[in-house]
């Protein structure tokens, strides 16, 4: 399954990421390898969310993640939110529908 963690960012967070960016990355990058994390990143103009785009059996995946992620706990990132997609095109769709 797909799932969604979207991030609605601190109206500072360009100016603040800089101190926790490596151990952000460092915690995407691995759960990346897990096969847990498809791609992530920030929006741009404005950069006031992040979506990132896992790939698990269950949503505590993700949870885990938020709950651990240094952007989080020191409040770059002002709420999140969890949510299943159920991706249906593509060749990494989770469940294809063709017609």
């Amino acid at each position: 399954m797909h799932y969604l963690l979207c991030y609605d960012l601190a109206p500072d967070y360009l100016e603040r990421r800089g101190e926790f960016r490596d151990e952000h990355l460092k915690l995407a990058w691995e759960a990346q390898e897990r096969g847990e994390i498809v791609v992530a990143g920030a929006l741009a103009d404005p950069a006031d969310m992040a979506v990132l785009m896992f790939q698990a059996e269950s949503p505590d995946v993700v949870e885990r993640f938020a709950k651990a992620d240094p952007y989080v706990i020191h409040g770059l990132v002002t709420g999140y939110r969890v949510r299943q997609w159920n991706t249906v095109v593509g060749e990494f769709a989770s469940t294809p529908v063709r017609t």
